[in-house]
């Protein structure tokens, strides 16, 4: 097993990557919990997977479970479902001191933090993400929330996890889609700040994709060390922690435009809005044209999703999408922060962005559908 630490004074965590912790549960949590019982929120695809071997986990340490279990998809990151969720755990009796184990990908993870951070003022919670996506990015780091229909994650709350339990073993059970949508989130970290690493995921991925399980750790052990060092220095994104949004400015706003659903995965959107940040960056004269192109390539010979031609659904036109970028969580006194390359590894935050550059890039990405 792998420990990655998040470092954040009296509220650090550990985060634990291996196989087998799902089996293991109860014995990693048990040292937390104040009273031996936990409530655990999911979805129903996981729940069908996964559900019973957790609860024989935690029952091997004498801890019960109760479980609520909701619908799978982004539609889930609702209001509507986080009032279901807050008055599942206030019917329950969940004190502050309790522990909500949030148990699935980004979107249960995003919906259960944010009811554990609004109940009663600050509820401690459990990450097991069991997702390629929430394993490397979204379960660390303590940002919780739910989509509004303006935006995604406009709605939301920093509170840290106690632990995060990252079991390699469940990647096995994702449909090949859904672990290439969370490759995209990996991919972001070698863009953004290690070119070694995305050198190490040219030579290496396809065989991680392929199902080998100690590359499967090292790359999700890889990327969480990136996001815990960065987590560690800006929790709250005052500064550097933006560059985890590589690629999100450009992604979400195509979500929107998609309405959340599964023609455009969130890890997909990522990859493309990637391409795109890149393409903007050789633009503006940061980095060689080879180097987007070089990107690209990397997502074909994965086999991923990689430009707006791969979306099979209408998009609104170059301005529409400007708009929707308008909405992103990162504008400051309404202009839009991009995040930018230098080159592959070398992303930075740029406030000066010529909107006219990147309405270019839209419209020729939209003319190459």
């Amino acid at each position: 097993m792998d420990v990655v630490k998040v470092e954040l004074g009296a509220r650090s965590y550990e985060v634990r990557i291996g196989r087998g912790l799902i089996a293991r549960a109860g014995a990693e949590m048990a040292p937390l919990l104040s009273r031996p019982k936990v409530w655990i929120v999911t979805e129903a695809r996981v729940a069908g997977l996964h559900l019973d071997a957790l609860k024989a986990g935690l029952a091997a340490e004498g801890i019960a479970a109760e479980a609520l279990v909701l619908p799978p998809g982004e539609a889930t990151k609702s209001w509507a479902h986080l009032q279901q969720v807050v008055e599942w755990l206030i019917a329950g009796k969940v004190e502050r001191k309790d522990m909500v184990v949030a148990f699935g990908g980004g979107v249960i993870g995003d919906l259960a933090g944010f009811a554990a951070a609004i109940l009663r003022r600050g509820v401690r919670f459990v990450q097991i993400p069991t997702s390629l996506l929430a394993q490397v990015d979204s379960s660390v780091g303590g940002k919780t929330g739910i989509n509004s229909a303006k935006g995604k994650n406009l709605i939301g709350a920093f509170h840290q996890p106690s632990l995060v339990l990252a079991d390699i073993d469940v990647l096995a059970t994702l449909p090949e889609r859904d672990f290439l949508a969370g490759y995209g989130e990996v991919i972001k970290y070698g863009g953004l700040g290690s070119l070694a690493f995305f050198e190490w995921l040219e030579e290496n991925g396809t065989a991680l994709a392929a199902g080998d399980t100690a590359l499967r750790q090292a790359a999700v052990r890889r990327s969480v060390q990136m996001k815990a060092d960065i987590v560690a220095r800006d929790e709250t994104e005052a500064g550097e922690r933006a560059l985890l949004n590589l690629g999100h400015t450009f992604g979400h706003a195509l979500e929107a435009a998609t309405g959340y659903c599964d023609r455009l995965l969130h890890g997909e959107g990522v990859a493309i809005g990637c391409a795109l940040a890149f393409e903007t960056s050789a633009r503006l004269g940061l980095m060689s044209q080879e180097a987007p192109s070089r990107f690209r390539a990397h997502l074909a010979a994965m086999g991923m999703k990689r430009d707006l031609a791969d979306i099979h659904a209408e998009l609104p036109d170059a301005d529409a999408l400007l708009g929707l970028m308008a909405q992103d969580k990162k504008v400051e006194a309404g202009r839009i922060r991009f995040i930018l390359a230098r080159g592959i590894g070398a992303a930075y935050v740029a406030d000066d962005v010529s909107l006219d550059v990147v309405r270019g890039v839209l419209e020729d990405a939209l003319a190459g559908r």
